[in-house]
């Protein structure tokens, strides 16, 4: 298999022992680039310079079939650099993944049922060790402002290892990967089996699509070492799924923008490698409904500061670009920052939105070393090595307090 080129980025065991080299040939890929003027991105100002009755422009994800991805084979490169590349959106999606809709639908609806359980009993899911990034969570990340999010939920857990370990050390020094999951078997036993089921369907897609990436990033370079994205990924006991429980936005007037007021979700930009991202469930009283405000969704910008808004079908699964891959491949896979707008107006009162999220990310003693003069997020850290754990605390030290 083909590997990411690491001369700006070198990721080693905590034995500092080479990688595997990967198993399969390098594929060529045919690259297009830049990219032809109708495959990028519109021109957008940003959302702080438009006025309401100038809507912002929608762009679908590049789709790549479940077909095409799990043959090794196949040649998606250019699908991987319109999606991934230094012109893309930083995310595409994978459409008709056998049984995949099934397993969102029946995660997804128990959401709801979740946030609404009594407080003395969603305490109990509660882990402040973690910083609240495992089992229950609401109302302790912060927002850019500084201030408490109120307006979403979130059950964390690890789909694959319900104790990642049994070290004490390693539990106390990344307690919001090593500690164990919490699940609500007394209350909400369904929960357990839902979540492990479509999280490891989101990563197993998502592993075949790391393949490709390592096909297109290698391309034309002259590797010094072989550092796979996809190996990284299948030896890593990190991977930490979120069920978001979006509660219902106050009424909103149609003259606020996504960057004035509080949105379901604030801009951030991913830290680990790929995020893997269910389309959304709306309800009112435990009834589905399609969104009432197209305004609503998800919201990208842009390597230019433009703003877009991104729309996937519901019965595909999106991946988005980590800032640890951008730094890996050197750019080639690009992360951008995003948010999600809540609904507005009158249509919209009592709307809730439930959705999943699949962090794929390296292993907590995976060695990083970021070089010195690449600094484009605000998470880097320059000038030295840093566990993937470790990183990942200064990244919580910014969206939870450090006391829990």
């Amino acid at each position: 298999m083909a590997s990411l080129s690491h001369s700006t980025f070198v990721l080693r065991s905590s034995a500092d022992s080479p990688f595997l080299p990967p198993s399969h040939k390098t594929i060529p890929a045919r690259i297009s680039y830049p990219p032809p003027p109708s495959a990028r991105p519109r021109a957008i100002r940003s959302i702080s310079e438009m006025s309401s009755q100038i809507p912002v422009p929608t762009v679908s994800t590049v789709t790549i079939s479940y077909t095409e991805l799990k043959d090794p084979s196949a040649d998606i490169s250019e699908k991987v650099q319109l999606g991934f590349g230094p012109n893309g959106l930083g995310i595409l999606s994978i459409s008709d993944v056998p049984g995949y809709t099934l397993l969102r639908q029946s995660l997804l609806r128990l959401a709801p049922r979740l946030a609404s359980l009594p407080e003395e009993v969603k305490r109990e899911l509660e882990d402040p060790s973690s910083r609240y990034n495992i089992g229950w969570s609401h109302g302790k990340e912060k927002l850019q402002s500084g201030k408490p999010d109120m307006l979403k939920g979130s059950f964390y857990a690890n789909p694959l290892l319900d104790i990642p370990t049994t070290e004490p050390s390693l539990v106390k020094r990344y307690p919001s990967y090593c500690g164990p999951n919490i699940w609500p078997r007394g209350v909400l036993p369904e929960l357990e089996l839902a979540f492990k089921a479509l999280g490891k369907l989101v990563l197993d897609v998502g592993l075949l699509l790391a393949y490709h990436c390592d096909c297109y990033a290698s391309n034309g370079f002259t590797m010094n070492e072989n550092v796979s994205l996809q190996q990284i990924l299948l030896r890593s006991r990190c991977h930490k799924g979120r069920l978001l429980y979006y509660f219902p936005a106050d009424k909103r007037t149609s003259t606020e923008d996504c960057e004035s007021v509080p949105s379901w979700c604030g801009w951030h930009t991913d830290h680990g490698s790929v995020t893997g991202l269910t389309c959304g469930l709306f309800t009112r009283d435990s009834m589905e409904l399609t969104c009432p405000d197209i305004a609503a969704g998800l919201y990208v910008k842009t390597r230019s500061g433009e703003i877009v808004k991104v729309l996937y079908g519901e019965d595909e699964i999106a991946y988005q670009v980590g800032q640890t891959t951008e730094i890996l491949s050197r750019g080639q896979l690009c992360a951008t920052p995003h948010c999600v707008q809540a609904p507005k107006g009158e249509a919209a009162s009592g709307v809730e939105r439930s959705t999943f999220a699949l962090f794929m990310q390296p292993d907590w003693d995976e060695k990083l070393i970021f070089p010195g003069l690449m600094n484009n997020h605000e998470f880097m850290t320059p000038n030295g090595s840093i566990s993937f754990g470790d990183y990942t605390e200064k990244v919580l030290d910014k969206y939870y307090d450090v006391n829990g």
